[in-house]
């Protein structure tokens, strides 16, 4: 995927720049951060949004039957060993209809709905006022009602981003147009290469810049050298004429050809999302001034300065043999086309600003064709996804005031301290982990970090500047306000109580930088966490998900982290030889699944294999805590259902998910999950607990014989 944002939830908006680094698919930043799909302190000059949520009513949130789980949503004909997500969820797949705005639907969804419908009762109460002097709440205001003035956009046009086709048509040769790359880091457009301002992985005190490969329209390296893809690439080279012809450039169809046949040299360039998730292989620091020797042909020193990152000294390649390799193609490549791709970058970043026809263009390729999306969203939709993406944290404030009870971060605290105590009594009882690895693991769990709901400072949004009636100019200032804040923090002390999601974000996520586990407020409601819920749903769905961000610390790359963030090998080689062979058998279980309706298509074991290893260790001890809950106890039997029983359906039921099948098959292709129905059932094969609680036999389609389940943490 291209620029987006930590925030899964505004993914499908207007990619701002996010406050913490761009992400590639909105699941790994610079600094490796692994996201499960991101009464304060007000912050200097940030007056609140408004007292917008003293005066709202709440929209509550559903509840699942009567003790957590949706009781009448599942196929109890089905036997569990047989077709466990059926099991669970088989009449409502049955039921339910993929909503005709959306690529896929389930439990993550319906809970984002739920708070895109919270955020837009608080967005639409902000009054309009005067934003330069009116607080959070009038700038709010300003930005939604400008995406919502269809007629002015129309009238418009492509007026707004004429001037930056200018530029680029103005540009006397390739060092101007490495300076407009760099321009566009805070703007709209594109580059060769990704700028990230992220915590240093070997100085994790410290942020620093870190720079890797881009300029993919399509996304993954495979969409153009892969046969399979043929039909992706001969509708992508007609989207490109397309949004060329709306910008007004000069012989689009020709640009449009050399445009793809640039790309599909960039992208043999590029490091397989494989390659890319290495945190050894992706942390190459170099002096700036060394750049031009390491990858000749680009003018760094214009790309820098233009970027707002002309006092940077140092910086960290990600993918440092694809670097010159670009640097290259740019030196090569005819000057007209460069500036096709960057024209054709620029229109396709703003689109969504921009009138309905390159709002058509832009849905009917990116969301309907590639991923089978039959019709757009709702403007509002956009419109609250737009006001998030540029001040999030101003309605994050009014958010937690109205839906984040104090009795909520207790029973949470509660819950995280039960499954980090289980962590470590699994640690303690490993036999295949030396005792000086061992006691590494155990001082690296014990700094585990925790935030919980929302920021204890919110970000100051004194300095944006917002106009009533300036979409555009708004969204370019946005953007700027952001990327300014990143840039001037490279070299400076880290924030430790920086927040990479909004409180109404529906995510959570591991830092390994920060060696910390994150949970906004959104994601603490049912299907994942219920105060008033069954304890065993509890343990299984947000139990199993804080053993989830746990164990990032500990999977194929989070280990490669200290307790103290540091990026270093801390393992014994016979320990990590032992943990590379289990992860191997993990991934390869994986890669084995099948979906008939995309044949040829698979999970990637190696790029799914960190999210992989979570689930599966995640599950792991939050029975465990579970266990311990119990105080030694049998559990009460609720409806039929045994207390384990019910752990793993409140698991499975966090996955219930329906697909698209072009929707799939970019998961399968640029995400590093493992589809949602996958993920409901497939760590559970390898737990003991679970054959036992179901009677899974050897005659059951998911049944692994005890050898060959695969146990690591």
């Amino acid at each position: 995927m291209r620029k987006t944002l930590i925030s899964l939830a505004v993914c499908a908006a207007l990619p701002l720049a996010a406050p913490l680094a761009a992400h590639e698919g909105c699941t790994l930043d610079a600094a490796g951060n692994h996201l499960l799909f991101a009464a304060a302190d007000e912050a200097a000059g940030g007056a609140s949004a408004a007292s917008a949520a003293a005066t709202v009513a709440p929209i509550a949130a559903t509840r699942f039957g009567a003790w957590g789980i949706d009781t009448d949503g599942m196929d109890r004909d089905v036997r569990p060993g047989e077709d466990f997500f059926a099991f669970v969820s088989g009449q409502w797949d049955r039921t339910t209809q993929i909503p005709a705005d959306q690529s896929n639907y389930g439990s993550f969804l319906a809970l984002r709905q739920l708070s895109e419908q919270r955020v837009r009762q608080l967005v639409e109460g902000y009054p309009q006022g005067d934003p330069a002097s009116d607080g959070d709440g009038a700038k709010i205001a300003a930005l939604y009602r400008g995406f919502m003035d269809e007629a002015a956009i129309e009238a418009a046009g492509a007026e707004p981003v004429k001037p930056l086709l200018a530029a680029i048509s103005a540009a006397e040769d390739r060092d101007a147009l490495a300076a407009l790359m760099g321009a566009r880091s805070g703007g709209f457009g594109g580059s060769f290469f990704g700028a990230f301002v992220s915590d240093d992985q070997r100085d994790p005190d410290r942020y620093t810049l870190y720079l890797g490969q881009g300029g993919l329209g399509l996304g993954d390296r495979e969409l153009y050298l892969d046969e399979r893809f043929a039909p992706q690439r001969e509708r992508y080279l007609a989207y490109l004429e397309q949004m060329l012809t709306l910008a007004g450039w000069d012989a689009p169809a020709e640009a449009a050809t050399a445009v793809m046949a640039l790309e599909t040299e960039m992208a043999r360039a590029h490091w397989t999302r494989a390659e890319s998730r290495d945190r050894d292989r992706t942390y190459n620091p170099i002096e700036v001034e060394d750049l031009a020797g390491h990858s000749p042909g680009f003018a760094w020193d214009r790309y820098f300065e233009a970027a707002s990152l002309g006092h940077v000294e140092r910086v960290v390649l990600r993918q440092d043999s694809a670097m010159p390799k670009l640097a290259a193609i740019f030196a090569q490549a005819e000057l007209d086309t460069l500036k096709a791709w960057l024209a054709f970058q620029t229109v396709d970043d703003a689109a969504q600003l921009l009138s309905s026809a390159f709002v058509d263009a832009h849905f009917e390729f990116r969301s309907k064709f590639l991923s089978g999306q039959p019709e757009q969203r709702e403007r509002w939709k956009r419109g609250v996804a737009f006001v998030e993406a540029a001040m999030g944290e101003a309605i994050g404030r009014d958010y937690v005031a109205l839906y984040f009870p104090p009795d909520a971060k207790a029973k949470m605290d509660a819950l995280v301290a039960n499954v980090k105590v289980a962590m470590g009594e699994r640690l303690r009882q490993l036999d295949w982990m030396s005792d000086d690895t061992r006691a590494e693991a155990l001082a690296k769990l014990e700094n585990f970090g925790l935030k919980i709901g929302h920021p204890d400072t919110w970000r100051d949004y004194s300095a944006l500047e917002v106009r009533n009636g300036d979409l555009f100019g708004n969204a370019r200032r946005a953007r700027a306000f952001f990327w300014e804040d990143r840039a001037a923090k490279v070299g400076q002390p880290v924030d430790k109580g920086e927040w990479g999601m909004t409180p109404q974000t529906v995510n959570a996520y591991y830092s390994p930088v920060k060696n910390e586990i994150v949970f906004p407020a959104a994601i603490l409601q049912p299907p994942f966490f219920d105060p008033d819920a069954d304890p065993a749903v509890n343990y299984g769905a947000i139990g199993a998900v804080i053993g989830h961000e746990i164990i990032h610390g500990f999977d194929d790359q989070g280990r490669k982290s200290d307790g103290k963030g540091v990026l270093r090998d801390w393992w014994a080689a016979e320990d990590a030889a032992r943990f590379e062979v289990q992860a191997t058998r993990l991934g390869a279980q994986y890669e084995a699944f099948e979906f008939p309706q995309l044949p040829g298509m698979h999970i990637n074991g190696r790029v799914s294999m960190g999210e992989n290893i979570a689930d599966l260790g995640g599950l792991t001890i939050a029975l465990e805590a579970y266990r311990r809950s119990l105080d030694g106890k049998e559990d009460q039997v609720l409806d039929g259902f045994t207390g384990e029983q019910r752990f793993f359906m409140g698991w499975s039921q966090v996955w219930r998910i329906k697909w698209r099948d072009d929707a799939l098959r970019q998961q399968l292709i640029n995400g590093p999950h493992s589809p949602g129905q996958i993920r409901a059932f497939a760590p559970l094969r390898n737990i003991d607990a679970w054959y036992a609680a179901f009677d899974v036999t050897e005659d059951d389609a998911l049944y692994v014989a005890p050898e060959e389940r695969v146990r690591i943490w």
